[in-house]
């Protein structure tokens, strides 16, 4: 027993210098070294990434490796423009080199971390400009057939229309506005086909009328009779636009051409020819392209007046254009068709956005200084744009009148007064309806649907 207890003493002392040496400061995990830790992420990354570490040189930059100043080098790197280089920095700065737009940057402080820098921000939905809606103004009875042209005064006092039943009419603006009874000032008759396009002229007292008889009349509004006639068509004339600038009139129709007169000859100076079917539309600009035109061969096309050549051929469309509208005050214009509604731009042909929603024929478009585009359908339907951004602020149905078949809701051509306030459309009704705008509508009463125009815009991807 006393061995036993001699042992058992011994135990405890062995155990207890044991417990002592092993739990000192001697036994503690040492500092990390930082020396240490940078060689390791720096052969770590080197061994990971060493054969993207620097950006790629261009050829035509290899003359200047011989440079010996980093700041030569950045403003060589920020030359070459180099986009999706890894570059690795040991002093943990940022290793995007000036001209790099989405350069893979490692941080030595975040070992094996790849941070994208300069990463594309996706663009912000653009507010649209507010606009009120418009309604009803009044509606004007006289014509017995399908309304299919009308054309403003320069003076904006009256306006003309011509229909199906082969007349032309001259309608007060303000008597009609108000809704008077009394507002058909004069019938002109001589077409013997339904009347397809109307022009009046800013210079002279002519007005211009073409028809599906295949003939081009010049009206006296002095004397109101025909003193000119243009020869030329081979079938029905469907559209026609004064030059603003020069004495030259362009028609287009059914044989495929379109063709420039001299307004006081009646001589014909070109013939525009390349289109593959019916020429549906006309525009006239004082500058290059003067002349544009769309087709129901899908395609537009833009024409140098001087050669009578094309100078550009858009063939975006998928269906059959019906109508051209150029801005104001903006070189641009929209053509629309049963696909979509484009928007150009007018010197060059770019194409710019489209506007989308409107799913009909569209026969007509008009467009006002204040930035709102109208397009009319031919079941009826009208939708009101915000021209620069292409936000459908307004959709509406017309109503027919009373005696009319409901398939009898079309619309066939439409423009604004020159003050932009009110919009007359044509119809298959016989009727011609005005609108204006709503006075009494603010943007708290109609405010502007961005939920929806932001779906509308991730849906057709406009921006």
């Amino acid at each position: 027993m006393a061995d036993d207890g001699v042992l058992r003493e011994l135990v405890l002392a062995t155990s207890k210098r044991t417990h002592d040496m092993f739990a000192g400061d001697a036994a503690a995990e040492p500092e990390p070294c930082q020396a240490a830790q940078k060689i390791k992420l720096s052969y770590k990354a080197s061994s990971e990434y060493g054969t993207v570490k620097d950006a790629p040189t261009p050829q035509f930059s290899r003359k200047k490796e011989n440079e010996e100043t980093k700041g030569d080098e950045d403003a060589q790197a920020a030359a070459d423009g180099s986009s999706q280089a890894l570059v690795l920095r040991d002093d943990g700065a940022t290793a995007a080199k000036p001209g790099s737009s989405n350069a893979l940057v490692l941080k030595e402080g975040i070992a094996g971390t790849l941070a994208l820098s300069g990463r594309r921000q996706p663009s912000k939905v653009p507010k649209p400009t507010w606009h009120a809606p418009w309604k009803l103004k009044s509606v004007v009875s006289g014509h017995l057939g399908w309304v299919r042209a009308i054309a403003f005064d320069p003076s904006n006092k009256w306006f003309v229309t011509g229909a199906a039943d082969r007349t032309l009419k001259i309608w007060d603006l303000a008597k009609c506005s108000a809704g008077a009874p009394d507002g058909l000032k004069l019938t002109l008759t001589g077409h013997i086909s339904c009347v397809r396009g109307l022009a009046v002229s800013e210079r002279t007292t002519y007005l211009f009328s073409c028809a599906e008889d295949k003939m081009v009349k010049c009206w006296d509004l002095e004397q109101n009779k025909v003193v000119r006639h243009y020869h030329g068509h081979l079938s029905g004339v469907y559209a026609m636009a004064l030059h603003p600038t020069l004495d030259l009139l362009v028609t287009a129709g059914r044989d495929s051409v379109a063709r420039v007169w001299d307004v006081r000859t009646a001589r014909s100076v070109h013939t525009l020819a390349g289109h593959q079917n019916t020429v549906g539309t006309v525009l006239c600009n004082p500058v290059d392209p003067q002349i544009v035109t769309g087709s129901h061969d899908c395609m537009i096309r833009l024409w140098d007046l001087a050669a009578g050549k094309t100078m550009a051929t858009l063939t975006n469309h998928k269906k059959a254009v019906r109508s051209l509208s150029s801005h104001p005050t903006e070189f641009s214009f929209v053509s629309a068709a049963a696909d979509n509604l484009k928007k150009w731009q007018t010197r060059d042909g770019k194409f710019m956005k489209n506007l989308s929603g409107h799913n009909t024929i569209i026969n007509a478009t008009a467009i006002n200084e204040d930035g709102v585009l109208v397009s009319g359908g031919d079941n009826g339907s009208l939708h009101f744009w915000d021209y620069e951004t292409g936000y459908s602020f307004q959709q509406m149905d017309t109503i027919v009148q009373p005696g009319s078949l409901d398939a009898e809701a079309g619309i066939y051509a439409m423009s604004f007064d020159l003050t932009g306030s009110r919009l007359v459309t044509c119809e298959a009704d016989k009727t011609l309806k005005i609108w204006a705008e709503d006075p009494h509508a603010t943007e708290d009463s109609h405010p502007i649907d961005m939920k929806g125009w932001t779906k509308q815009c991730r849906q057709y991807k406009r921006y």
